[in-house]
């Protein structure tokens, strides 16, 4: 866990935490078929949110960087996914990954049925 606490700059957060963060992302992410994990700034995140939004899809967005506890909350990402950047995109309680993940599938033509198939898009 020492990875984690040294790769973001809110300093140390404590295993009760962590695991209190990963509690809340778990849930949001079981309690809702799209969730983009974002931060305003990001230009990444911008092209996921645009992306969504020219195809019709509902989806959760969760601002980390308007969140009290949004680095806790990005650092107990990394631990469950492995993934330390946004946006951070599950759909149907699976990860997908960051924007190069969410852009390669809609490439290929995935990305509309995933989308459908959880309901996010009417089909």
């Amino acid at each position: 866990m020492g990875s984690v606490m040294s790769f973001f700059s809110f300093g140390k957060i404590s295993k009760e935490e962590l695991e209190t963060a990963l509690n809340k992302a778990k849930g949001i992410v079981s309690s809702n078929p799209v969730v983009v994990f974002s931060k305003t700034y990001c230009g990444y995140c911008q092209r996921v949110k645009q992306l969504f939004t020219q195809l019709g899809a509902t989806y959760k967005l969760l601002e980390l960087d308007e969140e009290n506890d949004g680095g806790k909350i990005q650092a107990a990402l990394l631990e469950w996914t492995g993934q330390s950047t946004v946006p951070n995109v599950f759909i149907g309680g699976k990860h997908i990954g960051g924007c190069d993940a969410v852009m390669e599938k809609h490439q290929g033509g995935k990305l509309v049925p995933l989308l459908t198939d959880v309901g996010a898009i009417a089909g």
